[in-house]
Parts: C-alpha cells; structure tokens; sequence
C-alpha cells in the first residue's frame, strides 16, 4: 500500500501541469511504484494467490495506459518507460 507521502511525490515528479494528478503518465507511475511492491511481497510469499491475480490485473492496466501515451505522444512514452526503467 502507497503512502500519501510516497503518493504525492511519485504525482509531483511525473505530472504534466501544476494541477495534474490523473493524467496517464501519473497513474503509469503509480501503477509501477505498488507493482514493484506487490512484486516483492510475492517472493516472500510465492503461493499468495489472491495478490497474484492482483497484479496482473494491475500489469494489464498499466500495458493499457502506456500504449495510450504511446499513442498520444511518442516523445513522452519514451521518456516516461525511461525514467521509470521499463521495457517495450
């Protein structure tokens, strides 16, 4: 589970405008910060179901976002999947 402190400063590094905390690069970065998280928790935990299907339901939601940026604006998508260290 994110933090609001941990929240505010993932949408503060990757929003667009002053008042942008919903834009798709935003909720990829999200996505990826309780991914990773999640990822985790599942090597400790390897028979955890339940999270597991929570995670790829998570995986599958950030695919959708990314290919919207991709779409929308290839220059940001490139410098988005950077930044946070993701593959094509």
């Amino acid at each position: 589970m994110l933090k609001s402190k941990d929240k505010k400063k993932i949408v503060a590094e990757h929003r667009i405008h002053e008042k942008d905390t919903g834009s798709a690069e935003v909720q990829v970065a999200l996505l990826t910060k309780r991914i990773d998280e999640l990822t985790s928790h599942l090597k400790e935990h390897p028979k955890d179901n339940h999270s597991r299907r929570g995670l790829l339901g998570m995986v599958s939601k950030r695919k959708k976002f990314l290919k919207y940026v991709q779409k929308k604006n290839q220059a940001n998508y490139e410098k988005l999947i950077k930044k946070l260290g993701l593959r094509k």
